[in-house]
């Protein structure tokens, strides 16, 4: 268990000592945390709705923060390459986030085309009965893609790294609202970029 938790140490730093420059970044990772904090609640309510929150809200933000505020050039700080950094990556490095959200843009319209999906979900009678089932069918997306890449690196990686990133994946709320409550004031004050010195690996 020591070294369960050395390891989710250290893909926890890596993930914000590369991917978390960006004050804007994490603002909205903050705001993605709570939300998705709320979905995991509604997962026991209504899973339908938890998931509309989840991807509409917590995956929109979150990843909009990568996309469209991360810095992508030369990390001074980490004396690294974005193609280093994108090379190594554990979970869903950019590209592997293109396919799974074209996968989730493109769920509603093979809804419409299918609207049993192969015989899965009744057939929505209305335009809620739809966006209910576009959810569920978006829950299907999201916990198969949790699952098929903690699979995935069992075998290129060993299941012990499969198990920590899952482990991750899953707590990341609770541990982005520790790392970035404070990032709304910063990005107030005029920092947009975290203010760094040598960020090395964890001991």
């Amino acid at each position: 268990m020591n070294e369960f938790f050395r390891q989710l140490k250290i893909q926890r730093w890596d993930d914000h000592r590369y991917y978390h420059h960006s004050r804007i970044n994490q603002t909205l990772h903050l705001i993605s945390a709570i939300s998705f904090l709320v979905a995991y609640a509604l997962l026991f309510v209504d899973p339908a709705v938890a998931a509309l929150v989840a991807w509409l809200v917590s995956m929109t933000t979150r990843q909009s923060g990568h996309f469209f505020f991360e810095p992508l050039g030369y990390d001074e700080v980490n004396q690294a390459t974005q193609e280093h950094k994108e090379e190594i990556k554990v979970g869903y490095n950019l590209r592997r986030k293109m396919v799974l959200l074209a996968i989730w843009a493109g769920a509603p319209i093979a809804l419409w085309i299918d609207p049993g999906f192969m015989g899965l979900l009744e057939p929505a009678a209305s335009w809620q009965g739809f966006a209910r089932n576009t959810g569920m069918l978006w829950l299907f997306i999201g916990v198969g893609g949790l699952l098929f890449r903690t699979v995935h690196l069992f075998f290129i990686k060993g299941v012990l790294d499969g198990l920590v990133w899952m482990t991750k994946i899953l707590t990341d709320p609770f541990h982005d609202i520790y790392l970035y409550h404070k990032a709304p004031l910063a990005l107030m004050r005029g920092e947009l970029i975290e203010e760094r010195g040598h960020l090395g690996p964890v001991a």
